[in-house]
């Protein structure tokens, strides 16, 4: 019920305010995505064809996830409205991962045909979707189709993969030419460079011009690093421990969260990565309340700037410390409530380029209770998550709100208005998050009350005729009687 709720009250908020959706720009920029991660081995098996010795019981092997699974369940992605899906690898691999690329002009053949792949992306565009494919360079296997002809492009690594020299013009040249055909080939649009701090600064510069000039798409990263030329995003260093160490329990130290929100925009920005154990495992080792604290995070990460990258299964709130625990196979037999939250929070972030792309004024923040103002030129939010164990009341000047304002609340359902003092006062229970929407103050209906009025007066001159004419028939009455 609550999800409709909301959905309906952006509904009427959209059909009353400037604000639009992301969808209805003429074009959409890296700042107006948000982004879902997945594993195309790890989310849904369709076809019984490609499954060459998997076993879904093994977390470390290929489990049977397909092209054609990620179509099966398309719908999911677009109702919980994230508006790019990455689909990790897709290159022939030794790994279920996609990391240990084999081959990079073959498709792994677990995972489908080529026909299979252009469907995929097919049906993610009629979705009005955007698709982004990883591009794994520095794990690649040993058994790569180059190594052989080729072995001084690559190193060695620990664990028995190679790394692809990128500084090497002839490696430059290699994957500049196998992704330049792949991108020819499949209407992806994206590509993002795992492991990108480890690759050479004039590399990433060339092969993202290259790529650019057969078609505009994304370019990103998938490790913490500072921005480089040629990446339209990279992910914030420093970020995503700020964030899990914050959520995982209350009462915790956020003193860093407002350089965090400063320092965003622009960045990609998460809770946990495919690369990463998952932020529950954090919640769990504190002994903290998964639900909750998901809840938390999930406000405090789609109401803050940058491009959120949420992974596959924070809906089912996953678990996992290490791989492959944390890549399990996404379970969708699971309570919804979370699944609406995230719905909620991407179509409040889809609807508002002030969520998106706004300034920013962090109110307060004192070990768990932080408030901030997302704003732009027509229209406010107030973002207020108290993750403390008491509740927590701040009082917003006029100066900070505007006067004859009210704040909505969109998932407590409070309504704030200004008091006599000219200050808005916003209250919260411990562990509990609300986006405000700044609103002009409805205040009374005039026509509404004089129209109450006329219906109060017209009933009660009803009132007096039929006693008068009730005092009159008495008064005939007795005066037959003395006839």
């Amino acid at each position: 019920m609550k999800a409709k709720w909301i959905l309906g009250f952006l509904a009427g908020m959209l059909a009353l305010s400037p604000i639009q959706p992301a969808a209805a720009a003429e074009e959409q920029a890296i700042e107006d995505e948000i982004i879902y991660d997945v594993l195309v081995d790890r989310y849904f098996n369709k076809q019984i064809q490609n499954d060459y010795e998997v076993d879904a019981l093994d977390p470390a092997v290929f489990n049977g996830g397909d092209f054609a699974g990620i179509v099966d369940q398309l719908l999911h992605v677009k109702e919980m409205g994230f508006t790019l899906l990455s689909i990790g690898p897709v290159f022939a691999s030794d790994t279920y991962d996609g990391k240990q690329v084999l081959d990079y002009t073959q498709l792994e053949r677990h995972f489908g045909t080529e026909e299979e792949l252009k469907n995929l992306i097919k049906e993610v565009h009629e979705q009005d979707l955007k698709v982004m494919v990883d591009v794994p360079t520095q794990n690649v296997s040993k058994d790569h189709i180059w190594a052989t002809e080729n072995p001084k492009w690559f190193t060695g690594n620990e664990d028995g993969t190679l790394s692809l020299d990128t500084a090497n013009p002839e490696v430059q040249e290699a994957l500049i030419l196998a992704l330049s055909e792949f991108i020819n080939q499949y209407d992806v649009d994206g590509l993002r460079l795992q492991d990108a701090d480890r690759l050479d600064s004039g590399f990433i510069e060339d092969f993202s011009k290259a790529m650019k000039d057969i078609r505009d798409i994304y370019l990103i990263n998938d490790v913490e690093m500072k921005p480089a030329p040629g990446l339209d995003a990279v992910v914030l260093p420093g970020a995503e421990e700020v964030l899990r160490n914050s959520y995982k329990q209350f009462d915790r130290d956020t003193s860093k969260m407002p350089a965090v929100l400063k320092e965003s925009e622009g960045n990609l920005i998460r809770m946990d990565s495919l690369r990463s154990s998952r932020f529950i495992a954090d919640v769990v080792e504190e002994r903290g309340f998964p639900p909750t604290r998901m809840r938390l995070m999930l406000t405090q990460l789609l109401t803050m700037p940058g491009i959120p990258v949420i992974q596959y299964g924070t809906e089912t709130v996953m678990n996992g410390a290490t791989l492959p625990e944390s890549h399990q196979i996404l379970d969708l037999a699971v309570d919804e409530e979370m699944i609406d939250h995230i719905t909620n929070l991407n179509t409040l972030r889809n609807s508002s380029p002030a969520l998106r792309s706004g300034e920013t004024e962090v109110l307060i923040e004192e070990d768990g209770w932080i408030v901030y103002k997302r704003f732009n030129d027509k229209e406010t939010w107030i973002v207020a998550i108290n993750n403390t164990s008491s509740t927590k009341s701040i009082n917003l000047p006029a100066d900070v709100i505007g006067s004859d304002k009210e704040l909505q609340g969109l998932f407590e359902s409070d309504r704030v208005r200004q008091e006599a003092n000219g200050e808005y006062r916003i209250s919260m229970d411990r562990e509990i998050a609300e986006t405000f929407h700044v609103t002009e103050e409805t205040g009374f209906n005039k026509a509404y009350i004089a129209a109450l009025a006329v219906v109060y007066l017209v009933f009660m001159v009803f009132l007096w005729i039929v006693w008068r004419k009730g005092k009159q028939r008495k008064a005939d009455e007795a005066a037959k009687k003395l006839r």
